[in-house]
């Protein structure tokens, strides 16, 4: 049964709903202490609560920030806040406060019910479409799930149906040409042109006719009228890589054709009108380039409709052993080596790393580790990365380990908040006092209070 908390301090009200809320796991709670006690032991995905709460109970004071409380904790639990019936005020500062929907008494049961039912709905449909979401980034060409990444992920599968113009941010080699091009496989553009152009890579006077084309004859050497890298993106997906590189004088025509979507061709008189979605890139700061005069202000809050940021490979944790592990694959293949994993003090060395150069740099360490190495597992010295003793601690592997560290320290944690109070560590972690003493006497903790 789905499991209801219940936030009611009239023990006669309780009985009643015991009662009539049968076809659900109801869990009381008479205060707003036990409140948060049950919501953190239990994580109901429904709560019901009676704004009129001890110590304030002629009031809405203490239930109102019962509600705050257990929304910071659990934003989408489905709080309903029950009401006086000619207390419509307090009803509307829930709703503002983030409940899901208020109910007037008296009671009646089957109302009540309707509304709880519904709440229950909704949640479940949340949990069906965070679900998809996760598969959505899982079916995803960016290889990781660390928080950063699955974030990343997130504003992928947000941005790419709309035709707001996006701006990748991050360091050189983290992967800004793979962030646009999923945006562009995600798009309704999918089917159409994927153009991608280095504005570093191509001299300053050249640019221009690479972006607009040219007639025949517009300069020496155009033998014949040649579309631009835009005109060819026409129906796709344009993306403008390193766009901090770009001159002064072309990041006015650029905004130009950005307002607009029409251009012209060097040489040309009439206007073509072009279809694109624009994403743009760079690993530099924009808005120092701004305030320095090096780039227009208004091409910048033109192209930065929509910004992600995307972190350096450092700031990813154990994303890096999964990416490892794919390149690895990878490299064999192409090399025809049969090198099946890693050592453990590659893992350690890998994990280690600093990795200035991010993921284009890891794709080179892996790549050379594959041809270099003579057994069928790379170490730390195919990879020529050095991994000092307390590195080699630093990663643990043993689920079973790492889940008793992290448990032992949320333990402390609690305890130091709680000033080594056992009853509010207990509530505050989510579990019985008994249970507290197994795990102090499991984890050798000092007991106090």
């Amino acid at each position: 049964m789905n499991k209801l908390l219940v936030i009611e301090d009239d023990v006669g009200i309780q009985k009643q709903l015991k009662w009539a809320l049968s076809d659900f796991d109801v869990i009381f709670a008479k205060d707003r202490d036990t409140a948060i006690s049950q919501l953190r032991r239990h994580s109901p995905c429904v709560v019901t609560l009676d704004l009129g709460l001890p110590p304030d109970a002629e009031n809405a004071s203490e239930g109102l920030a019962a509600l705050e409380q257990m929304l910071a904790l659990d934003p989408g639990c489905k709080v309903i806040v029950i009401t006086g019936n000619e207390d419509k005020q307090n009803a509307l500062k829930a709703i503002k406060l983030g409940a899901h929907d208020f109910y007037q008494k008296p009671i009646n049961d089957e109302e009540l019910t309707v509304i709880i039912n519904r709440a229950f709905f909704v949640a479940s449909i949340e949990e069906e479409n965070a679900k998809q979401e996760i598969i959505d980034q899982e079916d995803s060409a960016i290889i990781g799930n660390s928080p950063e990444v699955m974030k990343v992920k997130s504003m992928i599968n947000k941005v790419a149906p709309t035709e707001l113009t996006t701006l990748l941010l991050g360091e050189s080699g983290t992967g800004k040409d793979l962030v646009a091009r999923e945006i562009h496989k995600r798009s309704k553009r999918h089917n159409k042109p994927f153009v991608a152009i280095n504005c570093a890579s191509i001299p300053e006077n050249l640019l221009e006719s690479e972006l607009f084309g040219y007639e025949k004859g517009a300069f020496t050497g155009a033998h014949k009228t040649t579309p631009g890298k835009i005109e060819c993106a026409d129906g796709g997906t344009l993306f403008l890589d390193e766009i901090g590189d770009m001159s002064y004088p072309l990041q006015a025509k650029i905004l130009r054709f950005l307002q607009d979507k029409v251009i012209e061709r060097v040489g040309g008189r009439s206007s073509i009108s072009v279809d694109i979605k624009i994403v743009c890139a760079t690993n530099k700061n924009l808005r120092e380039m701004v305030l320095d005069k090096t780039f227009r202000e208004d091409l910048f809050y033109r192209i930065s409709e929509i910004v992600i940021d995307i972190p350096p490979l450092r700031e990813r944790g154990d994303d890096v052993i999964a990416l490892s592990r794919v390149f690895l694959n990878e490299y064999s293949q192409q090399l025809s080596k049969k090198v099946s994993g890693y050592s453990d003090d590659a893992i350690n060395a890998l994990m280690a790393h600093d990795w200035p150069g991010n993921i284009r740099e890891l794709q080179n360490k892996v790549k050379s580790a594959a041809l270099m190495c003579e057994g069928k597992v790379i170490n730390a010295d195919d990879l020529m990365l050095a991994v000092s003793d307390e590195d080699d601690a630093q990663f643990e592997l043993n689920l079973k380990t790492t889940r008793e560290k992290a448990e032992r320290a949320a333990i402390v944690k609690a305890l130091s908040f709680c000033d080594g109070n056992l009853t509010s560590a207990a509530k505050h972690l989510g579990i019985t006092r008994p249970t507290l003493y197994y795990l102090l006497d499991k984890y050798s903790l000092k007991q106090e209070g």
